[in-house]
């Protein structure tokens, strides 16, 4: 009896201690998912410290075209010891072969049905229905083309993406995304904060410093169109950040739009100098992409600056309340609720002036169907205000 009992009770141990480590250690696994009639896989890491009993953000990370998402986990951007210690789910997805070149691509080549935006939601919601997630807190980062694909999800799953970040990866034109790709113009919903790392010298022309017309943004109109968007500052913060590696023949400047909505804030690492780089990989070594990326997009949640308290911030959103544009959206007029005169100026997201008048109302009809930034400025006392407005 001794001896089973023994027996039992080192059975009951060995069991514990197998609920133990699977609820206390790392988890990694590759998963498929049916998606579009093609079995699409996807590589998740849950970290040790998860255990279900708190929501973890999901930290969602793109390989390059051509790429592997396990290559771009194990030498590039590996995020799982960030997992360990800041608490969230990565994942991995791995982009399907492109008929036409036979490459993983994540935007494949015309004539193409192909839209990956749906299978990152289907991600997310497989994810959700089976782990503790944070739904406030999805964001998402590539390299390349990767890069240019989380543009794509701020664009377009921006209802359930937080804040992005893209390296060495431009955004497509409104033009070309809709023209060759027959996909929707960009047209996010709430405030969100952008972090991209592109080098001077890439040679590559979806993601030069310069843009690709009339395919890819440059760098400047992507800040633009972002800053303007979230209401930013108009005018960046700029720092040179330590030059601590002499030899990768680059450095950093810090260029950082703050104040917009929600305290949401756009930021660039411009590395002068830089190639085609994942910074802290290869290329220049003076930052780290993947430690700078979950620094950056972890502040934000759907609705901006988790810790949003800054006074000036508060008292701009009140004075706009008391002021405020309607109808939004509109079809056809935009009036201000206020008896004042103004000088009221529309910019479209890339910065252009297309409208001006002095009243407290513009009839807007001829406008294409876009975001618009609204500012209308007091004629009496020069105060500012600015909205985002929607024309349909």
């Amino acid at each position: 009896n001794n001896y089973n009992m023994k027996n039992l009770l080192s059975l009951f141990l060995f069991a514990l201690s197998i609920c133990f480590f699977n609820v206390n250690s790392q988890t990694q696994e590759t998963r498929t998912l049916n998606f579009d009639g093609n079995s699409r896989e996807y590589i998740i890491y849950i970290p040790s410290n998860y255990d279900g009993s708190v929501e973890f953000p999901l930290m969602f990370n793109f390989h390059g075209g051509g790429g592997l998402s396990s290559d771009f986990m194990n030498f590039y951007n590996d995020m799982r010891p960030l997992a360990d210690t800041a608490g969230f789910i990565a994942v991995y997805p791995q982009a399907a072969i492109d008929p036409v070149d036979g490459s993983y691509a994540w935007l494949h080549k015309a004539p193409t049905s192909h839209n990956d935006i749906f299978f990152i939601e289907a991600i997310i919601d497989t994810l959700s229905s089976e782990f503790s997630i944070d739904n406030d807190r999805v964001y998402a980062c590539g390299y390349s083309e990767g890069g240019i694909f989380s543009y794509e999800l701020a664009c377009r799953l921006n209802n359930r993406i937080a804040a992005i970040s893209s390296v060495s990866g431009s955004m497509l034109e409104d033009s070309f995304r809709n023209s060759y790709y027959d996909l929707d113009f960009c047209f996010p919903v709430h405030p969100t904060a952008v972090l991209l790392i592109p080098g001077t010298a890439d040679s590559n022309p979806h993601s030069s410093y310069n843009g690709f017309p009339p395919y890819y943004m440059s760098v400047e109109e992507i800040t633009t169109y972002w800053s303007n968007y979230n209401n930013t500052d108009i005018n960046p913060i700029i720092n040179q950040l330590p030059n601590t590696n002499l030899f990768d023949g680059s450095y950093v400047e810090q260029r950082i739009w703050e104040n917009g909505d929600n305290c949401s804030r756009i930021e660039e690492l411009k590395v002068i100098g830089g190639d085609h780089d994942w910074p802290g990989a290869f290329g220049n070594m003076d930052i780290n992409a993947t430690s700078r990326i979950w620094d950056f997009v972890s502040q934000f949640n759907i609705n901006g600056l988790i810790e949003c308290e800054s006074l000036s911030t508060n008292q701009q959103i009140n004075k706009k309340n008391e002021y405020f544009i309607y109808p939004n959206p509109t079809t056809n007029e935009l009036v201000l609720n206020s008896d004042k005169v103004y000088q009221i100026e529309i910019f479209d997201l890339f910065g252009n002036k297309v409208m001006e008048f002095k009243g407290n109302s513009i009839n807007v009809e001829h406008l294409s169907s876009a975001t618009y930034i609204v500012n209308a400025i007091d004629l009496e006392t020069k105060e500012s205000l600015s909205y985002k407005v929607i024309k349909i």
